[in-house]
């Protein structure tokens, strides 16, 4: 996916040409910095309009007035913010997601980014709005200035500079698209490349700096998406280990383990899942290190299962396309490694991803196989298409064995069953660990990548006991998701582990405002929070 817009933060300057975005509330008036900027006629413009289109300024509503009368912009984007406890609770990123929306690829924007009201802004960057009066001076001198070829001044900033990158980080998510296979395009797609957006506001050094993190962020959610979207016969294991590879390029340590490795480390349980493809397995193991040297780090783990047939237990025809995606988990990982290297973000955290092609070859493994894994412990195979918690077994174990990490946290396209308990709404979190569970919950609040905690007990671990191994690989139809969950926990021993389940949020969701796209890139920004809010220092 190339970079389809291009983002700048400026100080209030004159506007000509383009796309103006300006927000109003539920009472439709413009900010006073927003009438100066564009003139007197704006407002009865806007409240016209809004007549007409029976527009009330809601949260996220939004309307477009073409060619507006009196004011020198191409078309003019009005979004609304809603009422006072609306506007207290904005989710910036996704108002950038709207704005994004509406404004369309291929287009320049000029976004006014002075809310109706103060108490929606970011704390944390002590900016002050300033008043009426002052916005207006700002305003007219920026417009002087402009004309004479001077420098423009700093508006007011009722959001700050951290809701500005927010904002941004909306934009540029929204306007991801994966479509290079495609040769023919729409008409509406053509020249979609090259947008431009000006966000002004008053410290547009505080918030190119801001924006410095989120624009790693947003890099690592691109990353993730277009995993998971590449097609099968393009992104095979081996393939998917050259992607990863890449990160060097940022300062992470890769190394990539091949079959002959795997199977000198023991990860029997890993192979079986591979055995049946024409493509050989890896584990790719990548290492950021920006914390103190000597502490411990932090690790996530990815389910990469890069086509997924079922196996011998063969899944249906119909939607088995959808299976690409099936490495979601991995994908999200390698994200998630851009982003902290990306933002040099202060904390040592491994990656460690498991690669494998499950299909239904005369070599592959049977109903019934027992396999023994890293770990020592065999396992049963009942069903081969509840392969993914064979890859995760094994570089569990491997990750807890070599790094001694502080926690691990798994993530995977795993079970069915957490779509038929979440539907496309949460992730599934199951945890051996109190603390790490309610911070994975904090930060999916923050970030709208919701999870849901689920159920643990003995009860649910008796189901994958085996009358001829340690374990088996599935518990049956009931708890699917939980039982599975129960497999992975006899793979961690004492460190502290959360198992996040994402087959309804991994790929495929429903269309929001900052992804149209099939792969979500779900989980980057979940996991990113997580490590900035509590692990970071």
């Amino acid at each position: 996916m190339s970079d389809r817009i291009k983002v700048d933060f400026r100080s209030v300057e004159p506007i000509v040409g383009g796309d103006v975005v300006v927000f109003v509330g539920d009472d439709l008036k413009l900010t006073p910095l927003a009438q100066d900027l564009l003139g007197a006629a704006a407002q009865a413009l806007v409240t016209r309009a809004a007549a007409v289109e029976r527009f009330k300024g809601k949260a996220r509503g939004a309307m477009v007035i073409t060619a507006p009368a009196g004011i020198a912009a191409d078309r003019l984007v009005v979004v609304g913010v809603g009422d006072a406890q609306a506007r207290a609770r904005i989710d910036f990123t996704r108002l950038g997601g709207v704005v994004m929306g509406k404004v369309g690829a291929g287009r320049s924007a000029h976004v006014v980014f002075d809310l109706p009201s103060a108490g929606a802004g970011d704390p944390k960057d002590d900016q002050e709005k300033l008043s009426g009066k002052d916005a207006k001076k700002a305003a007219k001198k920026a417009a002087k200035k402009g004309a004479a070829g001077g420098d423009a001044v700093s508006g007011p900033a009722s959001a700050g500079a951290g809701a500005a990158a927010d904002f941004a980080l909306g934009l540029q998510l929204r306007a991801y698209r994966f479509d290079q296979y495609k040769t023919k395009k729409k008409d509406e797609d053509n020249g979609a490349e090259g947008g431009d957006f000006a966000i002004y506001l008053a410290d547009p050094s505080a918030a190119r700096k801001a924006w410095r993190a989120r624009e790693a962020i947003a890099g690592g959610v691109t990353l993730a998406r277009d995993l998971v979207n590449e097609p099968p016969n393009v992104l095979y294991p081996e393939a998917f280990a050259d992607r990863a590879a890449r990160l060097s390029k940022l300062g992470v340590e890769v190394e990539v383990l091949d079959q002959k490795q795997l199977a000198r480390l023991g990860m029997g349980a890993l192979l079986g899942v591979a055995q049946g493809s024409a493509f050989a397995p890896r584990v790719v193991v990548m290492r950021w290190n920006g914390g103190r040297s000597g502490d411990a780090p932090v690790a996530f783990i990815g389910k990469g299962v890069c086509f997924d047939t079922g196996g011998i237990s063969i899944k249906p025809a119909a939607g088995m396309e959808d299976m690409k995606g099936d490495m979601g988990g991995a994908a999200c990982v390698t994200g998630l490694m851009h982003a902290l290297a990306a933002r040099n973000a202060k904390v040592n955290a491994v990656g460690v991803i498991g690669l494998v092609e499950n299909m239904p070859d005369g070599a592959a493994q049977r109903p019934g196989d027992i396999v023994t894994s890293m770990s020592g412990q065999t396992i049963e195979i009942i069903n081969t298409d509840a392969e993914g918690r064979l890859v995760l077994a094994d570089i569990l174990w491997y990750a807890k064995e070599r790094f001694k990490p502080r926690f691990m946290i798994d993530l995977a396209t795993l079970t069915g069953a957490i779509l038929v308990s979440l539907a496309h709404e949460h992730a599934g979190l199951f945890a051996n660990d109190d603390p790490l569970a309610g911070q994975l919950s904090a930060a999916g609040e923050a970030t709208g990548e919701t999870v849901w905690r689920m159920p643990m007990g003995d009860a649910f671990d008796k189901m994958i006991d085996s009358k001829f191994a340690d374990m088996k690989n599935t518990g049956g139809r009931f708890g699917g998701s939980i039982t599975a969950a129960q497999f992975l926990k006899r793979f961690v021993g004492d460190t502290p582990w959360a198992h996040l389940d994402i087959a309804g949020v991994g790929m495929g969701p429903p269309a929001s405002d900052i992804n149209q796209s099939w792969g979500p890139g779900w989980g980057v920004r979940l996991l990113d929070r997580l490590v900035a809010d509590n692990y970071e220092g």
